[in-house]
């Protein structure tokens, strides 16, 4: 069987969804980071295809994929950092009962 761009088009819409339902429904900070990284994947699997089915000489894709893992990881440290801070606090992570970032 032949993968098709379509395939990994669909695996990435499917992935992207559920990162996005993760992101919606859950009220525990650490979930929703959870599926702003399942979304970000999901955008690198796009860069990858397209660069793959596109211009498969020439890696592009697959180098922008990792600026994109290198900031998901620095978004993902900083933003640790700030649930840990606020679990100190508050101790809880229920992003309804935190509103002091409004200030």
């Amino acid at each position: 069987m032949i993968i098709m761009l379509s395939h990994y088009l669909v695996l990435a819409a499917i992935l992207f969804c559920v990162g996005l339902w993760g992101v919606l429904s859950r009220r525990n900070a650490v979930g929703i980071l959870m599926g702003v990284e399942l979304m970000l994947n999901a955008a690198n699997i796009n860069f990858v295809a397209f660069s793959n089915y596109i211009t498969p000489d020439v890696i592009s894709g697959q180098i922008f994929s990792i600026f994109v893992m290198a900031i998901a990881a620095a978004e993902a440290a900083v933003a640790l950092a700030i649930i840990l801070n606020i679990y100190r606090v508050y101790t809880d992570i229920d992003v309804t009962k935190i509103n002091m970032m409004k200030w």
